[in-house]
């Protein structure tokens, strides 16, 4: 880990981009968050960094690429691009006006072709919660405290916010018949997840040591791993999660690199008394968890407006992302740039914390009241989940993830 706190996070500094100097902006000049798009009418695809509403197009103000090109960086280039862009945000000239467009003007992309999917089960408060509704004598499996637990995602499904969700269709046990259904999933759910973006990763047989797992982590995103959970219950038995997950994933478009996040740093969790130490594979000096705000809103057909439902802090997940990385390579699994890993549900000890509809109405049995007076046990068709994040600290400048949306639509015929 490089010590990257520098004058772009400084939080008096400003844009000659009147928008990015609003206090409530996602994207002021202390993010840069990345993206890939089209300015609309053209197919070529370009880099650009988010500043106030506009973007700032780098494939043309800098001459890089792609995003590709920046993740293959080191992470001490990536360093000094984010100096270099915030010196060109900050202090104007014609060359970079020429280089900038409104929001509006561009067609946000997925942010690179994403080789690989990785999902974690990193928040304790969410396995305890779901292992209780289940497992109420040993709601933890052994293994839980001892290893970040993940499962393998599928890359050709993760779509981008705003990309409608089909309901799936699945094998479902039904009550206590002798065989299952296929039809369309009855408990649609959502994950409120933080992705991680990773680069360049590292050669097979080698593992990533966590002391330098952080070298790997190019940014985050906001993440959905959508959830069918009747198709999961029957399915998961005995090797995990497969078409109840797969079906989609969405993110949202902008990469909130690393050095964005340092000012949000915070110790990583302390293990409670009686729990045991991480193995000596899992421990560094240098690990961290970071103070990122998230939410969930809802919004139904009959609600014009979204309400929030639900709002955890990613600082509380039992395991770090140095450790999901140490983790991920130490038999030697090879990462590939780009590839993406998620979370898992970020929950916290409290109901109002709780990522997922299976926890916050205990499987269906205790739905959730909407103002509309509707309420919701699991997602109806029609219905539109919206994630949101940001970070705040004394002494820094907020700064936001944007949204991750998703509208479900009706079941496909079979």
């Amino acid at each position: 880990m490089i010590d990257s706190m520098d004058s772009t996070h400084d939080p008096n500094l400003k844009s000659w981009i009147e928008s990015a100097n609003r206090p409530d902006i996602d994207f002021p000049i202390q993010n840069l968050p990345y993206a890939s798009f089209r300015k609309r009418g053209e197919e070529r695809i370009r880099v650009g960094v988010a500043i106030g509403d506009m973007l700032l197009d780098i494939s043309q103000a800098l001459a890089i690429p792609s995003l590709s090109a920046v993740l293959a960086m080191s992470r001490a280039e990536r360093t000094g691009l984010r100096r270099r862009l915030s010196e060109l945000l900050a202090n104007y000239s014609p060359a970079a006006e020429r280089a900038i467009l409104p929001m509006s003007e561009a067609d946000l992309l997925l942010p690179f072709e994403i080789p690989d999917y990785t999902d974690f089960f990193a928040s304790i408060h969410h396995a305890s919660n779901v292992g209780n509704l289940f497992r109420t004598d040993k709601p933890l499996t052994p293994n839980y405290k001892w290893m970040p637990i993940a499962y393998h995602g599928r890359a050709s499904s993760i779509v981008l916010s705003g990309t409608p969700v089909h309901r799936p269709s699945g094998q479902i046990m039904l009550g206590s018949g002798d065989a299952p259904v296929y039809a369309p999933t009855r408990m649609l759910d959502y994950e409120l997840e933080l992705g991680a973006f990773l680069g360049p990763g590292n050669p097979m047989g080698q593992p990533i040591p966590i002391a330098n797992a952080e070298d790997h982590l190019f940014g985050v995103c906001l993440l959905n791993d959508w959830s069918a959970r009747d198709i999961q219950s029957w399915e998961y038995q005995p090797l995990g999660p497969f078409l109840a997950k797969n079906f989609a994933t969405s993110i949202s478009p902008w990469v909130v690199t690393l050095d964005a996040l340092e000012p949000f740093r915070s110790p990583a969790p302390a293990r409670p008394n009686g729990d045991p130490q991480p193995l000596p594979h899992l421990q560094g000096s240098g690990d961290s968890a970071f103070r990122i705000t998230l939410e969930v809103w809802l919004r139904t057909a009959k609600m014009p407006a979204p309400v929030r439902v639900s709002q955890s802090d990613f600082a509380s997940l039992y395991w770090t992302m140095s450790q999901m990385i140490a983790h991920h390579t130490s038999n030697g699994c090879p990462l590939l740039p780009g590839d993406l890993i998620g979370s898992g549900t970020v929950s916290g000890p409290d109901k109002k914390n709780q990522g997922c509809l299976l926890e916050l109405t205990r499987r269906g049995a205790d739905p959730l009241p909407l103002p509309s007076g509707e309420t919701r046990a699991f997602l109806e068709d029609g219905d539109e989940v919206i994630l949101k994040g940001w970070c705040e600290a004394s002494g820094f400048r907020r700064i936001g993830l944007g949204e991750c949306r998703g509208l479900i639509l009706p079941a496909l015929p079979a």
